[in-house]
């Protein structure tokens, strides 16, 4: 019988058959009784955490049962009732829970941080924010398909108080993108209050700011809910969007179940219980005579039999066992390079910018489903000109100028990838990646290790000094990402190399930052194949050949080492152009090596952290017999890059180098 004795909720159900006020309260009870046979597991040690939603699965049962099985939702922490209403199986829900094989992310990841496309479910990662950006790809994707489909994500009081939140709000708007943000506005962030989190009386107030239309329910009535989103998902197939949706309720446990509830007032869960969605609801169907007292009995034994059926699966699952081989390749998307060589012969004199843009024109032209994005890249053609004239030959659906938000828009191409479409970013300067640096290396780099999605993303990254920009417009941070498993980092040197890399990096289904020394965009130049072709990626090249050391650089090194060569006749040097940085190409960088036994590393990046420490360790511990002398690094000095030209040429190696390099040589 229910604790209650009548119905505390208000419910109007004169636009549902019974048949559909049924689903609706099945599929409240049934993560109900999943969270209550959890938290008796957490208690056994079964499982190692657990964010409990208990009193708010009206929230994610309404939404999820309003979308169509094709529409995507993103959920947060607390939302069981979306996996549940989805038709998850619970024996692969609880092997995730429980670290087996048999779960979603096969170990790598723990409760809901994981994806299903075949459920059109997209899990999230624990910085929360990052979510309401790939539901805005996810949406654009839809929206330049032409589908009438909507998007749903979730998110809460807390999470809202991150940047990201405004990013993509924005965002969406700006692109009137088909995406429903849900804010479950439970009030409290772990331990800490609504009022010391946001100073607005309430969410549907933001709504102003960005032009969104934005509606406030009771998040724990199941029928307001759900008869709200289905209102917004029928504006969206008419073209409207996006919508800002604040559902009101209250987190009745702790943030998890660790950190408990003494923060919150005296008897502040007492009048809320009065409240609880499943509760009520059940209460008003037997009211209404919809649902009788034998029906919720047998619900509740279908599913309390279901849920042990679905645990003892899982607990037969034997422990995971690490294979080290398949923790490698699960990195990375497979990808089987196939070499694409030019269809003629002609050739014609490019500059670094011509051929990247040529790279970029022609990958537009083969790939119907790329998309470009990015700060003024459109009309303007982008600061430094690669885009001139793409908006005329592909339109402003594929060729987006982007706002000031390199977070939200790094997040925006990964949803596009999830929905079926190619991205190629312009980080309008290398340096301002910084603000888009948790979707690169939390959301990239890590989605096909942890639950088997590729993220098919391409970032261009203007990088490098030379051009008296300073601080802000100059660095070298390549290697803040090649310290990261699950990207791959490009840096060619020419044009004829750039085009190709370019190309084959479109092609791979994985994450790339592609980086383009800035001051050789127009200052080199050299024959081009017109015709679309690619280059291997991972693989390195022998610029010039020697016997007496070898020279280990990329991007601006390999002509500052060109220059050092051609005034040293007499010298006699491998010259190493890596031009992939991550994966690196050992092979020839150590069959170098063991030729010369003398090795110079040289890099534009500072000399701290650079990737030449990394390459002088390999080559110590894979060359060692070898070597002649101690392998050298020859990097810029490691302060910020400073802006007048006698400083900025103090800064850089390029003189230094060249003293290090006969030293090597003599010693």
């Amino acid at each position: 019988m229910n604790v209650l004795e009548k119905a505390s909720i208000k419910y109007s159900t004169k636009s549902l058959t019974k048949k559909k006020q049924k689903e609706l309260y099945y599929h409240v009870l049934r993560p109900r009784m999943i969270e209550e046979k959890m938290l008796i597991l957490l208690r056994q040690g079964r499982i190692s955490k657990w964010f409990s939603g208990i009193g708010q699965e009206a929230i994610s049962v309404g939404c999820a049962m309003a979308m169509e099985e094709d529409e995507y939702l993103l959920p947060m922490h607390r939302n069981l009732g979306v996996f549940t209403t989805r038709n998850v199986p619970l024996k692969k829900l609880f092997a995730q829970f429980q670290g087996k094989a048999l779960g979603f992310t096969q170990g790598r990841d723990r409760s809901f941080h994981f994806g299903s496309k075949e459920h059109h479910i997209v899990g999230m990662i624990s910085h929360l924010g990052p979510q309401l950006s790939l539901a805005d790809g996810i949406a654009l994707a839809h929206k330049l398909t032409g589908t009438g489909k909507a998007t749903l994500v979730f998110t809460g009081d807390g999470g809202a108080s991150q940047g990201e939140f405004h990013e993509a709000l924005n965002v969406a708007a700006v692109w009137d993108l088909p995406v429903i943000f849900v804010v479950e506005n439970n009030q409290w962030g772990l331990s800490t209050p609504s009022e010391e989190q946001f100073k607005c009386k309430q969410f549907i107030d933001k709504g102003i700011g960005y032009g969104i239309e934005s509606i406030q329910v009771d998040g724990n009535n199941i029928v307001e809910v759900y008869e709200t989103v289905k209102s917004l998902k029928s504006k969206i197939s008419k073209g409207s969007g996006p919508f800002l949706l604040e559902c009101m309720s209250f987190r009745m446990r702790g943030h998890e179940e660790a950190s408990g509830t003494k923060y919150y007032p005296e008897g502040i869960q007492d009048e809320w219980a009065k409240k609880d969605p499943l509760a009520n609801f059940e209460m008003h169907l037997l009211e209404q005579g919809v649902l009788s007292e034998g029906e919720v009995e047998s619900y509740k034994s279908e599913i309390k039999n279901e849920i042990n059926e679905a645990l003892e699966i899982a607990y037969s699952e034997p422990e995971i066992e690490a294979d080290p081989v398949k923790e490698n390749t699960d990195t990375y998307a497979v990808h089987e390079f196939v070499e694409t060589k030019p269809s003629t012969d002609k050739k014609t004199d490019k500059r670094l910018i011509d051929a990247i843009s040529d790279s970029l024109r022609q990958s537009m032209e083969n790939h119907e489903n790329l998309i470009l994005m990015g700060q003024d890249i459109a009309e303007y053609g982008g600061v430094f000109k690669v885009t001139e004239g793409f908006v005329d030959q592909f339109g402003k659906e594929r060729v987006r100028n982007t706002p000031l938000c390199e977070s939200a828009i790094v997040g925006a191409a990964l949803g596009a990838s999830i929905n079926g479409y190619k991205s190629v970013m312009e980080m309008q300067f290398a340096d301002f990646v910084t603000c888009g640096f948790n979707q690169i290396v939390n959301n990239l780099a890590k989605l096909n290790y942890r639950w088997g999605e590729n993220a098919d993303v391409v970032i261009r990254m203007p990088t490098g000094a030379g051009v008296g920009a300073g601080p802000f417009h100059s660095q070298s941070n390549e290697a803040w990402f090649t310290h990261t498993p699950g990207l791959k980092v490009v840096y060619p040197a020419f044009p004829g190399e750039a085009k190709g890399l370019l190309a084959a990096s479109i092609e791979d289904p994985n994450p790339i930052l592609f980086f383009e020394q800035k001051a050789l965009y127009r200052s080199i130049s050299e024959e081009v194949h017109d015709d679309y072709y690619t280059t291997k990626i991972g693989k390195a090249a022998l610029v010039r050949e020697g016997e007496d050391i070898s020279i280990i650089t990329y991007g601006m090194g390999v002509h500052w080492a060109l220059d050092a060569l051609n005034n040293q006749p007499d010298v006699s040097a491998d010259l190493v152009n890596l031009r992939t940085l991550l994966p690196l190409d050992k092979e020839t960088i150590f069959n170098s090596v063991r030729k010369t036994g003398k090795a110079i590393i040289l890099h534009e990046d500072c000399l701290t952290g650079g990737i030449g420490g990394e390459l002088s360790a390999l080559i110590n511990e894979h060359c060692f017999e070898y070597l002649d002398a101690p392998v050298v690094r020859s990097a810029s000095l490691d302060t910020p890059v400073p802006f007048a030209a006698n400083l900025e040429n103090n800064f850089l190696p390029k003189d230094r180098f060249v003293d290090q390099l006969i030293e090597l040589l003599n010693y």
